[in-house]
């Protein structure tokens, strides 16, 4: 709102308080369409400012609160799409789920991923192609301008958007190949509101469409015309656009059709005040003619046909608007492509049209004329050609009478109206008569011409009449062009005499005397015209243009005197012509003579020999100045391309002038010059000829040899003529007479006074221009006589010439070497003094001349030209570098024709060459190589003393040739290049008189310098090297010298850089070590700074910079230069130093002490600290403290504190002494005492600096001194809370504590918001670690040991200086309490303050950041650590609940850093945290994932991706192990392990294979032996969930996973020891087989002993219990989900594994395979049944292999065993069942000695009859007999053997009768199918009754036995007989036990007796009678018991029967 004020509407709405609980998925249909709207509307107002941090708050809020990447995708785009190029954009794409190939944005996808920006070329493109994409732009700016436009002024916010609209839819256009129909519809809508909006840049942006859309589509009329009229109505709407507007206009009339287009646009735009100003403005760059085109036309139109007299006065003044634009236009905008004509025609055509409405008015039309008079002026004064041809055309088209006479009016209104009127004696007007196809009718038409001329007729303009008789002077006939010159005589004095001259000048140019002789009367009259003309004594320039331009005329060409040509010669020479211009003088006389005395035949040649004469005569003796003209004048005559023979002999007459003139010995003054233009002239000739050389050989008697003529042979001459007059080439004369003039010019050239004797001619350099053009003159003539020598047919001719050069000019041979040295070395001159171009052939050419004539030469002329001063040998040696390899091979010749000479000063080096001659050919860069091989040789080889001297002397000779003067500075410039790699003292030295001589160049007269001194300059300043640098000690000049060329500024040439950087450039380090003497090093120092203080050059400045940080510098070096002027010395000792600090504390206005400095002293002072800002390469930087502590105290001054720069002073001071001191400590740690002694460190300077300054960026610096770089902050807010916790809440009211304490937060809050977010995170740490060293109390208890006291009391010793910040010592401990309270508070709160997140937000280093996050996390989570075993030790103290308190308070800073990491930053920072070094921290970053991943549901892919970057890291916590803190490592492991196990819940579904490895690794943990079982626990947890969410791809793991599992679960003691382990093991064994079921089969075996045994175990933790219910739900997967075919043989193997080791086992196994049999199909089990069987005739065998053991033991197993083979019988059918238990039946009875079987047998009988009850009977007829044998073989009644032969004979007997007995009574129970039959039950009566008074087992189990099995069996028995007659005989038996001696048997007969007679019930009557004899004695029994049942008996029997029975008795 601060920025813009239109956000506050959104106060209220997007950022109240009640949207924080706002969730939008919740909401209606209308909340959530305004919400969108309130979103939209505030994204468009956000936009403008998006690259904003404030801004970026604001989305994010958005983002997350509202979801609007989500819900609001095209508003959010559309907020940030102008900034596409921007990674902030990249970062809102990846927001939002693009990914479905059919999403509106999907085409942004691509860089989602990479993260790059969003290309132009990408949004063009699609914009295009996708035209709902261009809509959508549109659409949007639409919106944000109507948005915008309601906030007044607030445009400006609309432009960036603006500039993307207008750039990526003009550019979309621009690329489209073709702009459719649908797209100009969908602009159209656009454009027309651009149009009619008051937004200047959204108008400007239409302007821009509209012009590139007409500029690639045609649209209709009816379009341009709307768009035209849109344009024009609202053009004055923005004022600024008015011109744009225009412009825009002008391209729509320009690329669209402009007919049709109406009045209105044209109303609208004259209605625009500056209308023509504007257009004359783009007509200044712009083509503005389309536009003109439109408005001319209705301009005139509406000017022609408003009426004036009728017309309102408001209408009048329109009416003045429209002249005056069309006025203003005619004046001020040039009408080009056929406007004027355009506007003329149209003036005509009104005027006709309206002249035929109002012709009849002559007022009208009176007043009509007088309106548009002016104007028709005016137009014909501009253009008067436009009305002309206009005027023409009609005038020819023109028939009807009443447009004649219109036409006639207006042509009145014009000046010439007179050429438009016919003449008297033609139906033509004179203007068409004088262009009429017939001369005559030209010729009447120039007399009537002359007519008007004489009697000054009116309405012809003089412009009219010079033109007709200009143009008819142009005529082809001789008669019109006859008029013409008569009709110019007349008219003469009215027109410009130049226009005279040239005019008839152009005639003799057009006539051939030769093909027509009459042209010569025109031309004689053109001549006595020309003559009178007095201009031509008044301006010399038209009398040498005629005079050349007649000059040819004047050439004798024909001795015939009746030839045209010849009279015109005599008529030239008889005219003043002659005497007006010099070059003729004398003609006339000289060529009468020639006339008289000399013939015919002769006379063409001695005419033209004595006009030779005569003109070159007149031009030596004539005026010098005007004597170049002359030559230029002749020599253009000369040039001048014709055929005619009079061209050809002046072009030869001109030259032999042109030579005769440089043969005169008269002409000193502009010699030169001449005989330059003159060469050049022949030069030019003779190379054309060359081109067109025939093969005509010239004829021997023209030989240049033979002729020792002055002149070219008059022979010659004729002979040439002749041959031209009969048409005839002449190709060998003309050869002959150029190679003549060429012979002649050399002869005749003269050398400069005493030139070959002045030294050194041959430097082109220092001579004068005479001396220059000289040289230019041989070099030319040398080029092109060798060239001619060479080839050609004239070679013999050139070499002849050639010879007479060398003998004319260059006799000396030492000349002709100097000479040939330039010829040799002038290509490499830059600065071409000589103003010629010497060729690499030339030059060749010239070095093998050189060879040659060397070759020729003796060894004293040898000697000579290796001579020092002689430039021979090195103009050759220079050519070895030359790029052409010819060039090279050449130059080697020459020098190998010089080697011989011993004595020469070049010998060594030419001996050296000779060896790589080959090398040098090949290479141009070689021979700079070997000379450095060679010199350096005098360093390294051990040479001897002489060959040494040779070569020092050798190169000392090369060096001097670079410094001598007089060599060129191009020889010098490139010796230099081959001495490159040739460095030293020598060098240097020797090389210094020329440095000296050109850089006095450079300071007084640089504009001088040649490129080549430059150049050379800066090769001489590149020898300032390390090998040379100690020259500069020891030799004064080079150290002036080298700081002179520091301070030479001046760039001379553009392309070189100026001296002062090259010079600064070899200040290199090595360079400036080298320099050993420290007072040099100093002065250029003191140089370096100086140039740095006044230059003005950017790059100097940059220069010095790297200069000064690339070399090393002793820091005392510094601090001279930034000690004040007038103190000369610095303070040299501690006590010097204490003083002086004495002294500025009591006297800070010492001015002794504190001097007045300049500015620029300052300015120098802050150049030299920011150059030590980046300065590493500083000794001994101590030395600078006190200076620099002495120029802080002068800051601090108020005088200097005044000054505006003083901050930026002291900034750079502070910074300084800050680098001095993390230079002197490298480690961070103090600086030593001996090095930076205390005293020199002014502390007091410091902290006054941050008093006296206002600028925090002083304090930062200041702070940043006093404590160090990462530790000012921290240091500053424990001095804060200190400061606080002691003197703050001392004098504070307690009822303001709350106040002051939240000012006082929120003060260090903006404290530490002025510093980055970087140094506040490393406070915060700083501060913690502070508070972890601490001690918790201040108070040693007397109680505590010795050792504990002497352990805290050093606590509370600080380690360091800075535990002084809070010394414990002197505070209370209540106030180190509050101390600690209000860190750790102030902490919480600066994390959650605004200010604080907005610069977390608006930090631009996520890496940075989320390392600072993940550090600071540590942080804390080690306080926390600390504080909560402070509350452990302090639970019983009044401290507690302080700490209680402060560790509430830690976790919730520790909330508010977790709460600053988004979910991206949060999860790298915990994997961070994970590899912390302290355990706590570590395990409290696990909980914090943990606790993160179990609360959030949704997560994103990237997250996602994210988190399982952490599983390696999670993974390597379990595998760590660390002797120290072993329980500590334990539950980090057991930790991680838990978070891997979310970690793969959460996310392995999806992503599996990163929890392979956490799997193996799982796997190796439970393989340990030694592993701590919590930890193995949590790793088998682990192993469940991974395998459950691996599935298959856990496979491959099995091999090892199941024997460790297995082997964990075999370990009973450790199993029961700790339940969570065992759980842990079960599940894990759970889910596995839960997972895996079908690739168990290869531990099967193991896993079944593993579960039958943990069965055993987990029975004690009862059924209910985790560990039951999932052992049972183990035991059940391995029952259902495996095939039998896998599974029982695993159960065989099992139960013979578990048979003899644990047989307790078996019941568990048994319930296995029952629920497997119970569940298995019927298929299956028919398949499996003989397996089955024969597994159960074995395990059946238990009892009988166990004889002897525990009977209940066995019977319990043996009842699993049962239960199990039940479950099989039960699914068995009846066809199934009967052989099998008849099997079992024989199974028992096998064998005599295996009797325990047939207690297992009735056992399963018994069992089965249970299950199968009625149908058993259907099995159990073969059991009567042996159960009844059974009954009587047990009876110990009967018999006294021992049924068992075991000890245990009587209880197993008495099991067997159990059995038994049950067995039948169950037979019985079930019996409805008759099966006991009257022989069945007579088989079983007896022994069943017998068994009354068997009393095996004792009395107990008797009476046991009796009552439980017995009596129930043989009551059911008689309810099974059914039959009377069977009741009595067991009645009687019963009844007869009655009298057994056995008192426990009668009473067994008696209870038996009464369950007979209850089960019979009435039936028993019959029987009754039978039964009281017995009962009435048993009624008097002895046997008070037996008595007592007997009535009991008698009573129950009454009521059975229902009748008394004492009458019985």
């Amino acid at each position: 709102m601060g920025i813009d004020p239109s956000f506050e509407e959104f106060q209220s709405s997007l950022f109240s308080s009640t949207s924080k609980g706002l969730e939008r998925s919740v909401q209606t249909k209308a909340v959530n369409q305004q919400l969108d709207k309130n979103i939209s509307l505030f994204l468009i107002h956000l936009s403008p400012y998006f690259m904003l941090k404030p801004a970026q708050k604001c989305l994010e809020w958005l983002i997350q609160r509202f979801h609007i990447h989500l819900y609001n995708q095209d508003s959010l785009i559309g907020c940030v799409l102008p900034y596409h190029e921007t990674n902030l954009f990249v970062r809102v794409i990846q927001l939002i789920d693009i990914k479905s190939p059919t999403h509106k944005w999907h085409w942004m996808d691509p860089i989602r991923k990479p993260g790059v920006p969003l290309a132009r070329g990408t949004v063009i493109t699609h914009c295009y192609k996708d035209l709902g994409f261009m809509d959508f732009i549109c659409r949007l700016v639409a919106k944000s301008v109507k948005v915008f436009s309601e906030c007044p002024g607030n445009s400006a916010q609309l432009r960036v958007l603006l500039v993307f609209y207008a750039s990526t839819i003009v550019s979309a256009l621009g690329a489209a190949e073709k702009i459719t129909d649908t797209m100009v519809s969908l602009l159209l809508p656009y454009v027309q509101k651009g149009l009619k909006s008051s937004v200047q840049d959204y108008r400007a942006a239409t302007y821009m469409i509209i012009c590139q859309m007409t500029v690639k589509v045609t649209v209709e009329t009816s379009l341009v015309h709307s768009l035209m009229v849109q344009i024009s109505k609202t053009l004055l709407k923005v004022p600024s656009l008015v011109r744009d507007g225009l412009a825009c206009l002008n391209l729509l009339l320009q690329t669209q059709k402009g007919d049709k287009l109406g009045e209105k646009p044209f109303n609208y735009l004259c209605k625009t005040p500056e209308l023509v100003t504007l257009l004359q403005g783009l007509s200044a760059g712009y083509d503005i003619s389309p536009l003109l085109r439109y408005l001319l036309p209705h301009l005139v139109h509406t000017i022609v046909k408003s009426d004036t007299e009728e017309q309102e006065e408001s209408e009048e003044t329109e009416n003045d608007i429209y002249i005056k634009h069309l006025q203003n236009i005619l004046e001020s905008i040039p009408l080009e492509k056929d406007l004027d004509s355009l506007l003329a025609s149209k003036f005509l055509e009104e005027f006709i049209s309206r002249g035929t409405e109002i012709e009849s008015d002559p007022t009208k039309m009176a007043a009509l004329n007088q309106k548009i008079l002016p104007l028709i002026r005016l137009l014909e004064r501009k253009y008067p050609k436009a009305l002309d041809s206009v005027l023409e055309k009609h005038l020819e088209d023109c028939t009807d009478e009443a447009d004649q006479n219109l036409f006639h009016q207006f042509i009145s209104l014009s000046l010439s109206c007179g050429k438009y009127k016919f003449l008297e004696d033609s139906d033509t007007s004179l203007l068409l008569s004088l262009n009429h196809p017939q001369p005559a009718v030209r010729v009447l038409a120039l007399q009537h011409l002359k007519d008007v001329i004489e009697t000054s007729k009116e309405g012809f303009d003089q412009a009219f009449i010079e033109e007709a008789i200009f143009g008819r002077l142009k005529d082809d006939n001789r008669d019109v062009v006859m008029s013409a010159l008569s009709s110019l005589d007349t008219f003469r004095e009215q027109v410009n005499p130049e226009v005279i001259v040239s005019s008839l000048l152009n005639i003799f140019q057009k006539a051939d005397l030769s093909k027509d002789g009459k042209w010569y009367k025109v031309l004689e009259q053109a001549v006595k015209i020309l003559v009178k003309e007095e201009i031509l004594k008044e301006k010399k320039n038209l009398l040498d243009a005629a005079v050349m331009q007649l000059l040819p005329f004047m050439v004798i060409t024909n001795a015939n005197s009746k030839s045209a040509d010849w009279k015109m010669a005599v008529c030239l020479s008889e005219s003043d012509l002659c005497s007006l211009h010099p070059l003729l003088k004398g003609w006339p006389e000289a060529l009468e003579e020639a006339i008289k005395s000399t013939e015919s035949a002769e006379l063409v040649g001695v005419a033209n020999e004595k006009i030779i004469l005569l003109l070159s005569g007149n031009m030596t003796s004539g005026s010098p100045s005007l004597l170049l003209q002359m030559v230029d004048d002749l020599i253009l005559v000369a040039e001048t391309e014709s055929d005619s023979v009079r061209q050809k002999v002046t072009t030869h007459i001109i030259g032999a002038v042109l030579v005769q003139c440089c043969c005169n010995a008269q002409m000193k003054a502009k010699y030169f010059p001449v005989a330059i233009r003159v060469f050049r002239f022949l030069d030019k000739k003779i190379k054309n000829l060359r081109t067109c050389e025939s093969a005509e050989e010239t004829a021997i008697s023209w030989s240049v040899e033979t002729e020792e003529e002055t002149l070219v042979p008059k022979d010659l001459l004729s002979a040439y003529i002749e041959k031209l007059n009969s048409g005839e080439t002449a190709h060998a004369e003309e050869s002959a007479m150029v190679l003549f003039l060429l012979k002649i010019f050399i002869n005749g050239l003269k050398p400069p006074l005493s030139f070959s004797k002045e030294e050194p001619w041959w430097n082109p350099e220092s001579l004068n221009q005479d001396r220059k053009d000289y040289l230019h003159l041989l070099l030319g003539l040398f080029d092109l006589l060798v060239s001619g020598a060479s080839e050609g047919s004239d070679t013999l001719q050139y070499r002849a010439l050639m010879n007479l050069l060398f003998k004319v000019h260059l006799k000396d041979s030492e000349v002709l070497f100097k000479f040939l040295s330039i010829l040799w070395t002038y290509s490499y001159n830059l600065s071409n003094q000589l103003n010629y171009e010497v060729s690499a052939m030339l030059q060749t050419q010239a070095l093998y001349i050189g060879y040659a004539l060397l070759e020729s030469e003796t060894s004293q002329k040898k000697k000579q030209l290796l001579s020092p001063s002689s430039p021979v040998v090195v103009s050759l040696l220079i050519n070895l570098v030359s790029p052409v390899s010819e060039v090279r091979r050449a130059a080697l010749n020459c020098l190998h024709s010089l080697r011989g000479i011993k004595e020469s000063l070049f010998h060594p080096v030419l001996q050296h060459l000779e060896q790589k001659a080959e090398e040098i050919v090949s290479d141009p860069t070689y021979v700079t190589q070997i000379m450095g091989t060679l010199f350096e040789e005098l360093e390294t080889q051990p040479k001897q003393k002489s060959q040494k001297k040779k070569l020092l002397e050798s190169l000392e000779n090369l060096l001097d040739c670079v410094q001598n003067p007089i060599f060129p500075s191009y020889i010098a410039r490139n010796l230099m290049k081959i001495l490159h790699e040739i460095h030293g003292e020598i060098v240097l030295s020797h090389l210094l008189p020329a440095l000296a001589r050109l850089l006095g160049k450079v300071f007084k007269k640089a504009e001088a310098m040649l490129k080549d001194e430059v150049i050379l300059l800066h090769l001489i300043l590149g020898k300032f090297n390390e090998y040379s640098a100690t020259l500069l000690c020891k030799n004064q000049q080079s150290l002036d010298l080298f700081i002179k060329s520091l301070h030479a500024a001046k760039k001379i040439y553009e392309e070189i850089p100026p001296f002062q950087i090259t010079a600064l450039g070899q200040i290199t380090k090595p360079f400036f070590a080298a320099v050993s003497d420290g007072v040099v090093q100093q002065k250029l120092l003191k140089v370096l700074f100086d140039l740095l203080l006044n230059c003005k050059n950017p790059l100097c400045a940059q220069t010095i910079s790297s200069v000064f940080k690339g070399i090393t510098v002793c820091a005392e070096q510094i601090v001279r230069e930034l000690e004040p002027p007038e103190k000369t010395k610095s303070l040299a000792t501690v006590q010097q130093t204490r003083r002086q600090k004495m002294q500025q504390q009591r006297k800070p206005q010492n001015t002794e002490l504190a001097p007045e400095t300049s500015d620029s002293s300052w300015q120098r002072v802050m150049l030299i600290l920011e150059l030590l800002q980046h300065k590493k390469k500083l000794r001994h930087p101590q030395a600078l403290v006190p200076v620099l502590f002495n120029l802080l105290s002068r800051c601090l001054e108020p005088r200097a504190s005044k000054e505006e720069n003083m901050e930026y002073t002291k900034q750079l001071i502070l910074s300084c002494l800050l680098n001095i001191c993390q230079k002197l400590s490298s480690d961070g740690g103090k600086v030593p005492a001996d090095i930076l002694d205390k005293e020199k460190f002014n502390v007091e300077l410091i902290v006054q600096c941050i008093r006296i300054s206002k600028m925090p960026q002083t304090h930062h610096h200041a702070l940043l001194l006093l404590v160090g770089g990462d530790k000012f902050l921290w240091v500053l807010l424990v001095l804060l809370f200190e400061q606080y916790v002691t003197k703050t809440v001392i004098v504070t009211l307690s009822t303001e504590k709350d106040n002051v304490l939240e000012a006082d937060t929120e003060f260090w809050i903006s404290i530490c918001c002025e510093f980055n977010v970087r140094l506040q995170f490393q406070s915060m740490m700083k501060i913690i670690q502070y508070l972890t060293e601490l001690p918790e109390n201040k108070e040693v208890s007397s109680t505590d040991d010795p050792e504990t006291k002497k352990l805290r009391t050093c606590k509370t010793k600080p380690k360091n200086q800075d535990g002084q910040l809070f010394n414990v010592e002197s505070h209370s401990d209540k106030q180190l309490r509050h101390f600690k309270f209000l860190s750790v508070s102030f902490m919480s709160q600066l994390l959650s303050s605004q200010s604080f997140v907005k610069k977390i937000v608006e930090y631009e280093e996520p890496e940075v950041l989320q390392e600072l996050e993940q550090r600071l996390l540590e942080e804390v989570l080690h306080y926390i650590n600390t504080v909560a075993s402070s509350v452990e030790g302090n639970v019983d103290k009044p401290t507690a609940k302080f700490w209680r308190v402060l560790l509430s308070k830690s976790y919730d800073m520790l909330d508010k850093v977790n709460a600053l990491l988004p979910t991206e930053t949060f999860i790298p920072v915990i994997g961070g945290l994970m590899m912390n070094q302290l355990p706590s921290v570590r395990r409290k970053a696990m909980d914090l994932l943990n606790n993160k991943v179990q609360q959030r549901t949704k997560w994103q892919k990237s997250q996602i991706l994210q988190l399982l970057e952490l599983v390696p890291e999670l993974i390597a916590i379990v595998k760590c192990k660390r002797r120290e803190e072993e329980e500590e490592q334990a539950i980090n492991r057991q930790t991680a392990l838990f978070s891997l196990k979310l970690l793969c819940k959460g996310f392995g579904t999806e992503n599996p294979a990163p929890f392979v490895p956490v799997l193996k690794m799982a796997i190796d943990l439970i393989s340990s032996e030694k592993e701590e079982k919590n930890v193995m626990g949590s790793a088998l947890l682990c192993i469940a969930e991974v395998t459950c969410t691996l599935k298959a791809q856990a496979i491959p793991q099995l091999p090892r996973l199941m024997p460790a599992l297995l082997k964990t679960l075999k370990s009973k003691k450790e199993l029961v020891s700790n339940e969570i382990y065992l759980l842990s093991a079960i599940t894990a064994l759970l889910k596995v087989a839960e997972t895996l079921p079908h690739f168990l089969s290869p531990y099967l075996l193991e896993c079944l002993l593993q579960v039958v045994r943990l069965e055993k175990i987990v029975a004690e933790f009862g059924p209910a219990s985790q560990m039951s219910v999932r052992v049972a739900a183990l035991k059940t997967i391995l029952a259902t989900r495996l095939a039998p075919r896998i599974l029982l043989p695993a159960v065989t193997k099992c139960y013979s594994e578990v048979l003899h080791t644990r047989k307790n086992c078996l019941g568990p196994l048994m319930n296995i395979l029952k629920e497997h049999i119970a569940g298995m199909q019927k298929e299956h089990l028919i398949s499996h049944q003989p397996e089955l069987t024969a597994f159960f005739m074995k395990v059946l065998d238990f009892r009988a292999e166990h004889t002897e053991d525990d009977l209940e033991e066995v019977g319990k197993i043996e009842a699993y065993i049962i239960d199990c083979l039940i479950s099989m019988v039960m699914k068995l059918s009846e066809a199934s069942f009967r052989p099998l238990f008849f099997k079992l039946f024989d199974w028992s009875k096998t064998e005599a000695t295996l009797r325990d079987r047939l207690l297992t047998f009735h056992r399963i009988a018994d069992c089965i009859a249970d299950k199968l009850k009625g149908l058993f009977t259907l099995f159990a007829g073969h059991l009567v007999k042996p159960f009844a044998e059974t009954l009587n073989q047990v009876n110990i009644s009967k018999t006294d053997e021992a049924f068992f032969d075991s000890d245990n004979n009587t209880e197993k007997s008495c099991l067997l009768l159990q059995y038994t007995m049950d067995c039948l009574h169950k037979l019985f129970l079930f019996d409805t199918q008759k099966f006991l039959s009257k022989e069945r039950a007579e088989t079983l009566m007896q022994p069943l009754v017998d068994q009354l008074e068997n009393v095996l087992g004792g009395d107990e189990k008797f009476q046991e036995r009796v009552t439980a099995h017995l009596i129930p069996c043989i009551a059911q028995f008689s309810v099974a007989m059914a039959d009377d007659s069977l009741w009595k005989p067991l009645n009687y038996q019963i009844l007869l036990k009655t009298r057994h001696s056995s008192s426990k048997v009668r009473f067994a007969a008696l209870l038996a007796l009464i369950e007979v007679a209850q089960k019979l019930k009435e039936n028993y009557l019959v029987l009754l009678p039978e039964s009281i004899p017995f009962l009435a004695e048993l009624m008097e029994d002895e046997c008070e018991e037996v008595e007592q049942q007997c009535q009991k008996t008698i009573q129950q029997l009454e009521v059975i029967l229902g009748e008394p029975l004492q009458s019985y008795f």
